[in-house]
């Protein structure tokens, strides 16, 4: 009984870390809004926050709930507290440091970069 009962706390342990947010995407970026509109976002293990140019934030509850490679591209999924899903886009096989912050429907909401403010054209040059 007692070798299933650590067994079973082993598991949920995964879960529970599993549910939290990748290392990748995890730590501060400048995003860019499709009309030119310049955030900064933050995500924490469970939690990210996006501020505004005049300073607003708001924060946000998340977990990861999936992680896609398809042709050494990283999308990975996340959920809202409020039930709203979004996906964090790695177009760049080699670069983890540009991406795409995409709606349900794989529509691009912001660009992101750990250094400067991009546009969308910008993730995808060569």
């Amino acid at each position: 009984m007692k070798k299933i009962s650590i067994t079973l706390l082993a598991i949920l342990s995964v879960i529970l870390v599993g549910c939290s947010g990748s290392d990748t995407y995890r730590g501060s970026w400048k995003a860019t809004d499709s009309k030119g509109g310049k955030f900064e976002i933050f995500f924490d293990a469970k939690n990210f926050t996006v501020k505004n140019s005049s300073g607003k934030s708001e924060k946000y509850d998340y977990t990861q709930n999936s992680v896609e490679i398809e042709n050494s591209v990283t999308t990975y999924g996340i959920q809202l507290g409020d039930g709203r899903g979004y996906q964090i886009n790695f177009p760049n096989a080699d670069n983890e440091t540009l991406g795409l912050i995409k709606d349900e429907n794989g529509n691009p909401i912001y660009t992101i970069s750990r250094k400067d403010y991009i546009k969308y054209e910008d993730v995808y040059k060569l």
